[in-house]
């Protein structure tokens, strides 16, 4: 063998060995069903009836913020942000769920549940990665809501930035293109991000790990389980949107159902953190 052909081979055994390495360091992820589903699903529901005041107050901060935000948005007269925003808060919906984690994590453990243990909890993980998640998914909103009044504009044009905004979109060939289209983009988007964090808040606040290593373990597990997986994004924007449709009061009861069940998603469907070499 030449030296120019042992060094290629040198060279490739090397990657191999570093993308294994890598990928050892990465936890494995399990198969999930459909019963899967519905097991954690249920298993949510019962944490939320263990320990309903926790749920309750979490799930009713971020309605209220939603009741604030709508407010301001009626007020300012800037209407045609009011969907946008509205769907955008189940982009953010995962780092506001680190609570029911916590909640899930003192039931699962059989720890006494109290509001300083919560909080504490909730305190610590923040601490850790979990925060440089918090910012990424934050960023996400906000370009979402900067996509959507794009796709506003391109279709409705200025003009429709007014009271008259709600009438022009489902009265005019224009608008309905415009909710198709807009309904499409913020699907692809929601996918995405779907996919990065399914799992990828509770790892974070369970684990000491950096945040790449928890969004490439949700992105895998989604592809180990696409049609599950997909099925779970589902149910998750249906109950989102039987939320907007109650103007936010479906999220006292959703949110914590749906933040309690990820946790269990989570602690089933994701194995072990390996051991460092």
């Amino acid at each position: 063998m030449s030296e120019e052909a042992a060094a290629v081979t040198s060279g490739t055994v090397a990657t191999e060995a570093r993308s294994k390495k890598r990928r050892s360091q990465w936890p494995d992820v399990y198969k999930v069903t459909f019963d899967d589903l519905i097991e954690v699903t249920a298993a949510g529901i019962n944490d939320f009836r263990a320990a309903p005041k926790y749920g309750l107050f979490f799930g009713g901060m971020y309605a209220v913020v939603g009741w604030v935000l709508l407010i301001m948005l009626w007020y300012f007269e800037l209407y045609y942000l009011v969907y946008p925003i509205a769907m955008g808060f189940a982009l953010i919906a995962p780092f506001a769920s680190v609570g029911f984690y916590s909640v899930s994590d003192f039931l699962e453990q059989g720890k006494p549940l109290s509001w300083g243990a919560v909080f504490a909890a909730v305190k610590a993980s923040t601490k850790r990665d979990l925060r440089w998640m918090a910012l990424i998914t934050g960023f996400t909103f906000f370009m979402w809501i900067d996509y959507a009044m794009l796709i506003f504009l391109s279709f409705m044009g200025f003009e429709a930035l007014g009271p008259q905004a709600l009438d022009l979109i489902f009265t005019t060939s224009q608008g309905w293109v415009f909710l198709i289209v807009g309904h499409i983009a913020g699907a692809v988007l929601a996918i995405i991000v779907f996919s990065i964090s399914v799992v990828t808040y509770p790892m974070l606040y369970d684990r000491d790990i950096d945040f790449v290593t928890a969004m490439v373990t949700s992105v895998r597990l989604v592809f180990a389980n696409p049609v599950t997986m997909l099925g779970w994004c589902l149910f998750i924007t249906v109950l989102t949107g039987l939320s907007l449709l109650s103007v936010f009061a479906g999220l006292f009861v959703m949110l914590p159902v749906l933040g309690h069940a990820s946790w269990h998603l989570y602690r089933r469907a994701v194995g072990p953190q390996p051991e460092k070499a």
